[in-house]
């Protein structure tokens, strides 16, 4: 009994340390599109996990592809053009995923 109760406590100290992980200064207000009639798939703070997950491997995989791109053409790097491609590629995910998850984002900038 005593094992069960340390496990849970250690489960949710682990749970919380990884919940700090996620940047919530900065996350839009996520609104389900149709809660009456079609719920959303997951909780907010589970979708968004999930969704900035998926964004920054896209932001990786963005600037994987630019540098690919400007090695094929022999161009220098242009990093301010290559971070501009590389977060915009990142918040279409994020957004995209977000949408599939059954919410829709609204950015107070």
């Amino acid at each position: 009994m005593l094992g069960s109760l340390v496990r849970v406590v250690v489960f949710c100290g682990f749970a919380a340390v990884l919940g700090g992980c996620v940047d919530h200064a900065n996350a839009p207000l996520i609104v389900p599109v149709a809660a009456q009639t079609d719920p959303p798939l997951n909780f907010t703070g589970v979708a968004h996990t999930i969704c900035v997950a998926d964004g920054n491997f896209m932001y990786a995989e963005a600037r994987r592809q630019y540098e690919l791109r400007a090695g094929m053409t022999n161009m220098p790097i242009d990093a301010a053009n290559e971070e501009a491609t590389a977060r915009a590629a990142a918040r279409r995910q994020y957004v995209a995923c977000l949408s599939s998850q059954g919410y829709r984002t609204v950015y107070d900038r």
